[in-house]
């Protein structure tokens, strides 16, 4: 029986780029169209059609390869329930060139000790973005997405509104915005 190597990759959001993955995967002996891929899709979120493709497409024998572990699961759970797939199918795991059966004790207890660092740098990673996040508020550069119309334009928006001669979607065309962001604007206008 022909043991065959399945790749998957995955990047967390559309602005990431996928090629360096797929390059490794090919070096590491993948094949260019056993490669399943994630694009736009966290690691923490479960959904992701290209792994569960990628856990059809092998077979008792095979294995799976993951150019890191932190492309497969982001969680020590997720990364446990993976390996129980893998284990159940008979598939071995190969993050980077290094191959961890989950049969085998060994393996299993150093997939196990990855997962654990890999879910530790991800929960550092949140930590640091928080405080950054929080540090930038205080110096105020972190005000949120800004609205659409310009102060100018809200004033403008609020007196034709208030003349009642244009309705929601006439003012929509108007300034060139969905009537969502009009009745944002009015709302903000009101409250001020």
């Amino acid at each position: 029986m022909k043991k065959t190597l399945i790749g998957y990759a995955r990047c967390s959001t559309d602005k990431q780029d996928l090629s360096a993955q797929r390059l490794a995967l090919v070096e590491l002996g993948v094949h260019e169209n056993l490669i399943y891929t994630d694009h736009g899709l966290t690691g923490t979120n479960r959904k992701r059609p290209g792994l569960d493709q990628a856990i059809a497409a092998v077979r008792r024998g095979d294995t799976l390869v993951v150019p890191k572990l932190d492309r497969l699961a982001r969680s020590v759970p997720d990364a446990r329930a993976i390996a129980d797939q893998l284990e159940i199918k008979g598939v071995k795991l190969a993050l980077g060139a290094s191959v961890y059966d989950p049969i085998d004790p060994m393996g299993k207890m150093f997939f196990n000790i990855l997962a654990t660092f890999s879910e530790f740098e991800s929960d550092l990673i949140r930590m640091r973005t928080r405080e950054g996040m929080a540090i930038a508020r205080i110096k105020g550069r972190l005000r949120g997405k800004q609205p659409k119309l310009s102060e100018k334009q809200q004033k403008e928006l609020g007196r034709m509104h208030e003349t009642g001669e244009y309705s929601i979607s006439d003012l929509a065309e108007v300034f060139a915005v969905s009537r969502p962001t009009i009745y944002r604007t009015l709302k903000r206008i009101q409250t001020v």
